[in-house]
């Protein structure tokens, strides 16, 4: 209750004290968080860009904060292969987006999203990203994320970051009300997630996020069996690991890609699947 109160407090007093057109809190803030250039690949004489892939890392961070509907539908106007979110539940079980269960890291309010009832998120403001002071923005649910995808080429991805194991039917029959089983990609850090969407569908497509490449990540890959790649750390491999990738059968991907240059070793290595924060085609 302390906390639901404290959170209030900030909404009512100093969100507005602070965010004050004239404020010079404000002021530093829109400095630190303004909209920045993407880099497009048609830059490179290496890429050929309709032969490469891109993921919007948390949408398009360039434009709006990560985890929110602005930046995702940016991601569909600018035409990205996918847009990666991550999803984490409200203490009444609705499915969010946020890549931390700390509030604070985002939101000018404090608490997990785990404690907090989902009518009571949607009242808190964010304090940091792109344009993050633009009228109306709110922490979006799984449902509204799909919503940005249907009738798209865009595919959704979704990164499930609760280790709740009960509660994984509810995200594909959000996907299935939405007509996207085809589109969706589901990832997950955890293979036994991944065990139980196979077991829900059949076909869904499933990417194992790994950090560096062995032999060990790939079989565990194949051994959820149907369609399943490896969504790999960039920072974490070297060229003998990406062609153990390269050689193993099973497709791969490689987050965060953040420069022209390596988007063209990837792509001279063959690789052709790549999530970032600041690249476009």
């Amino acid at each position: 209750m302390f906390i639901k109160l404290f959170n209030r407090f900030i909404a009512a007093v100093l969100i507005p004290i602070f965010m004050a057109p004239c404020s010079p809190v404000f002021l530093i803030m829109k400095q630190f968080n303004k909209p920045f250039d993407l880099i497009s690949l048609s830059e490179s004489a290496v890429i050929d860009t309709d032969d490469v892939y891109l993921t919007a890392h948390r949408g398009v961070t360039a434009v709006a904060p990560e985890n929110t509907l602005p930046a995702y539908e940016k991601a569909v106007e600018l035409g990205y292969y996918s847009a990666e979110c991550d999803i984490r539940l409200t203490k009444d079980n609705v499915w969010v987006l946020s890549h931390n269960d700390d509030l604070n890291r985002r939101m000018w309010q404090v608490g997990k999203i785990s404690e907090t009832d989902y009518d009571e998120l949607v009242t808190y403001s964010y304090k940091n990203g792109s344009n993050f002071w633009q009228e109306g923005l709110k922490m979006p649910t799984l449902d509204e994320f799909l919503d940005v995808f249907v009738g798209s080429s865009t595919r959704p991805q979704i990164e499930i970051k609760t280790k709740n194991y009960d509660m994984l039917d509810t995200v594909m029959d959000a996907v299935r009300a939405k007509g996207l089983e085809k589109s969706a990609i589901i990832i997950s850090f955890d293979l036994e997630q991944l065990k139980i969407f196979r077991s829900l569908d059949k076909d869904i497509e499933l990417w194992y996020l790994v950090d560096g490449i062995t032999q060990e990540c790939i079989d565990e890959a194949k051994s959820v069996g149907g369609n399943v790649w490896l969504s790999a750390n960039f920072a974490a491999n070297d060229l003998t690991s990406m062609t153990l990738a390269a050689e193993s059968g099973v497709g791969v991907s490689f987050w965060t890609v953040n420069s022209l240059e390596d988007a063209e070793m990837l792509y001279n290595l063959g690789v052709r699947y790549i999530e970032t924060d600041i690249l476009c085609n």
